[in-house]
């Protein structure tokens, strides 16, 4: 389908069955890792490229500036933490790229319920939780984000002196 996967450069749990599956379904994969978890997870040697660096900012810097779009999977907390970065950047106007997120068996039902407790709160806009796409099937959610055009708003609304 032409997508190339940008991703965390491990070979184990479902990272590493991630690039497997892409490997074997003849994907290009670019894994970016720390030099740490490099140590301790064991870098994916089938990768074309394996980035080696230094800290998880850098990390996390390298793997948006290498990716169209980002599609979240079912995860624990640094899955969480790059989601809810990417997204960061798009209300921030770092980037304008799309966030997805694979709603598996519902999955993510829970965060996506407190997101609109957050809106009705009235923490973050609605126009920016727009920017988070979730979808259960992978087609359907590769739609979407090949679909998206970004609403250029302001993080924070202008305020008069009036």
């Amino acid at each position: 389908d032409g997508i190339r996967l940008v991703y965390g450069g491990g070979s184990v749990g479902l990272m590493g069955a991630l690039a497997d599956a892409c490997l074997e379904a003849g994907g290009e994969v670019i894994g970016v890792i720390t030099r740490r978890l490099l140590e301790l997870e064991v870098g994916h040697g089938g990768c074309q490229e394996l980035i080696v660096v230094d800290s998880m900012l850098e990390r996390k810097t390298k793997m948006a500036e290498l990716s169209d779009a980002f599609i979240s999977l079912p995860g624990g907390i640094g899955t969480l933490d790059e989601m809810l970065e990417m997204l960061t950047w798009s209300q921030l106007d770092i980037h304008q790229k799309p966030s997805g997120l694979l709603n598996v068996d519902g999955y993510f039902d829970g965060m996506l319920s407190f997101f609109e407790t957050v809106q009705r709160e009235q923490f973050v806009r609605p126009e920016h939780l727009r920017m988070l796409v979730a979808e259960e099937r992978l087609d359907d959610l590769l739609g979407k984000l090949r679909a998206y055009q970004p609403e250029l708003v302001a993080k924070w609304p202008i305020q008069s002196n009036v």
